[in-house]
């Protein structure tokens, strides 16, 4: 069986040489191009959204329920005429 110690190691040494190498340079700058990207398309968070998402869900029983009472009003307001 392999020792689980030769993985690790071989693991750093090319981290080492990746880190030392222009990869790790061009990893920076694409991560910097992506974020300006991303940054300029103006997005939100999954959890922005999901919050976003339930006022728009309040706010629209809150407003069936008004139409519900406007509603019962006009009705008895009809009634009452």
């Amino acid at each position: 069986m392999l020792d689980p110690k030769i993985f690790e190691e071989f693991s750093a040494r090319l981290g080492a040489i990746i880190a030392a190498s222009p990869a790790a340079d061009i990893e920076k700058n694409a991560r910097a191009l992506l974020s300006s990207f991303f940054t300029k398309l103006d997005l939100v968070s999954r959890e922005e959204f999901d919050i976003q998402a339930q006022v728009l869900q309040r706010t629209r029983e809150k407003l069936k329920d008004l139409e519900a009472r406007v509603t019962a009003l006009e009705s008895r307001n009809q009634n009452d005429a």
